[in-house]
C-alpha cells in the first residue's frame, strides 16, 4: 500500500475521531492521495461531477426522501395506524402488533427505516406508553425492529445507492426484498406474540363495528400510494426513478388536496429537511467517488478478488464473511459509507464466485439494517431515544430476541438464495 493510501485512510480516521461529518471527511482524504500522489486537484472535480451528473438513478433518493417527509408531515401515520388497528389489534400485544402492520405498509411509500421510525413509530410508542402493561423500552425495541423493514420492502433508497455503484436492475432489486421483507414482518409479529403471552400484555380495544367503513376509507386513500408506485414500475408505466417523482407527487397531493393536513408552514419545513436528508447523501456520494478513484488507481478491488480467490473460498463462505464484515462495520459506519466505499470493493470478489448481485445487494441491506439497530452506531436508536427520551440501554435489553431473529433470516438468505432470488425470477428479470 502506497504513502497516499495510508494518508487517505488517516485523514478518515481522524475526521471520524473529530466528529467531522463524514462526507467532508471522504473528500479531505482524497485531497490528501491526490497531493501525495502529486496529481491534478482537478481530478477531485471530475470524479465527483461526471459520477453526480452521470447518475440518472440517483435522481430517486431526494424524491423518496421528500415523499417520506411529506407523508409523516400529514396524517398518513395516523391513518394507518387506525385502519391497521382493525386488523390485529385484537391479538395479544395489539399495540405491537399494528405497529409492525404500520410499517410493512409504510414501506411500500418511503424507502426509509428512519422515516418509518420517526412516523408511524412514534405514532405507536405514545399510544404504548398510555398502558403501563407496554414498557417503554418494549415500545420503543418494537418500534426500531420494524423500522428496518422500510429499506427490504420496495420502494428502498439503500437498494437505489447500492444500484447505482453495482449496475444492478433497481426493479429486480425491489422485487427481491419482497419476501425477505415480510418474512420479516412475520417473524416479527410471531416474537411480539410470543412475549406478550408471556407478560400477559393486554389486546387493543375493540373498534366499534359501526366505526369501521370510516377507518377503512380513511386508510384506504394512503394504502394506493404502494399499489399505484409498484404497480407502474412492474407494468413499465414508468421506470423506478420516475417512480421516485410519481411517489412525491401522489404524497403531496393526499397530504396537501385530500387531507388537508398540510400548510404551507409545514410544507416549507419539509421541504428544507428533505433538502438537508438529500445534501447529506449526496455530500457521501460525492466523497465516495473520490475514495472509489483512489481505491481503483492502487488495485484494491482487484487485490481483494485475488485474495478471496487464493483462500478457495466457496459461495457461501465468501457471503458469510462479508456477513460478518458488514455486522461489525454497521456497528461504527453509515449506511451510505458502507454501500458507497466498500460494497465497490468486493464486488469483483463476488462477480468472480459468481454470486448474483441482487441476492447479494439484499443481502448486504440486510446486514446494514441490523447494523442500524445494535449499538455503537446504532443511528435507529439514537433517532428513538431523541424522538421520546427512552434510554438506549432499556430498548437493547428488550430489543435481543428482534436481533437474533433477524440474524437468524439473514443466515437463511445466505444459505438459501432462492428466498430473495424466487420473485425476480418469476417475474421475468434475467439475474445473473
Amino acid at each position: 500500500m502506497s504513502m497516499a493510501m495510508y494518508a487517505l485512510i488517516g485523514v478518515v480516521v481522524v475526521g471520524m475521531l473529530l466528529r467531522m461529518p463524514i462526507g467532508f471527511s471522504m473528500l479531505l482524504s482524497g485531497v490528501a492521495y491526490l497531493l501525495i500522489k502529486h496529481q491534478d486537484l482537478g481530478l477531485l472535480t471530475e470524479q465527483v461531477g461526471n459520477g453526480l451528473y452521470n447518475s440518472y438513478v440517483l435522481l430517486a433518493v431526494p424524491l423518496f426522501v421528500f415523499a417520506a417527509n411529506i407523508m409523516n408531515a400529514g396524517t398518513v401515520s395516523e391513518r394507518l395506524f387506525d385502519f391497521c388497528r382493525i386488523l390485529v389489534g385484537r391479538m395479544p400485544g395489539g399495540l405491537a402488533q399494528v405497529n409492525v402492520l404500520v410499517s410493512v405498509i409504510f414501506s411500500g411509500m418511503s424507502g426509509s427505516a428512519i422515516a418509518d421510525a420517526a412516523g408511524p413509530g412514534l405514532v405507536t410508542i405514545n399510544q404504548m406508553r398510555k398502558k403501563p402493561e407496554y414498557s417503554r423500552g418494549f415500545a420503543g425495541a418494537v418500534v426500531v425492529a420494524a423500522a428496518t423493514l422500510g429499506p427490504i420492502i420496495p420502494p428502498s433508497i439503500p437498494m437505489v445507492i447500492y444500484a447505482l455503484v453495482s449496475g444492478a436492475s433497481v426493479g429486480a432489486l425491489f422485487l427481491g426484498g419482497v419476501v425477505p421483507g415480510f418474512l420479516m414482518a412475520t417473524l416479527m409479529m410471531v416474537v411480539v406474540h410470543f412475549i406478550a403471552v408471556k407478560r400477559k400484555m393486554p389486546r387493543d380495544e375493540p373498534v366499534p363495528r359501526a366505526e369501521w367503513p370510516g377507518l377503512i376509507l380513511r386508510g384506504a386513500l394512503p394504502l394506493s400510494m404502494p399499489i399505484v408506485l409498484l404497480g407502474g414500475i412492474y407494468s413499465g408505466a414508468f421506470t423506478p426513478t420516475e417512480a421516485a417523482a410519481v411517489a412525491a407527487f401522489h404524497a403531496l397531493f393526499l397530504s396537501a388536496v385530500v387531507f388537508r393536513a398540510l400548510t404551507w408552514k409545514s410544507f416549507w419545513a419539509v421541504v428544507l429537511e428533505s433538502t438537508r436528508g438529500s445534501a447529506v447523501v449526496t455530500i457521501i456520494l460525492a466523497g465516495s467517488f473520490i475514495l472509489n478513484y483512489a481505491f481503483t488507481a492502487e488495485g484494491v478491488p482487484q487485490a481483494m478478488a485475488m485474495w478471496v480467490d487464493n483462500m478457495h473460498l466457496s459461495r457461501i463462505s465468501f457471503l458469510f464473511l462479508v456477513n460478518v464484515l458488514f455486522l461489525a462495520l454497521g456497528c461504527f459506519l453509515d449506511v451510505s459509507v458502507l454501500l458507497l466505499v466498500f460494497v465497490p470493493m468486493l464486488l469483483p470478489a463476488a462477480t468472480l464466485l459468481g454470486v448474483d448481485l441482487v441476492h447479494f445487494g439484499v443481502l448486504v441491506v440486510l446486514n446494514m439494517m441490523i447494523g442500524l439497530i445494535h449499538p455503537p452506531f446504532g443511528m435507529l436508536l439514537f433517532v428513538i431515544k431523541a424522538l421520546t427520551g427512552i434510554p438506549i440501554g432499556e430498548m437493547m435489553r428488550e430489543g435481543w430476541l428482534f436481533l437474533i431473529m433477524l440474524l437468524l433470516l439473514l443466515a437463511a438468505m445466505t444459505l438459501f438464495p432462492q428466498i430473495v432470488l424466487w420473485l425476480p425470477q418469476t417475474m421475468g428479470y434475467g439475474l445473473k
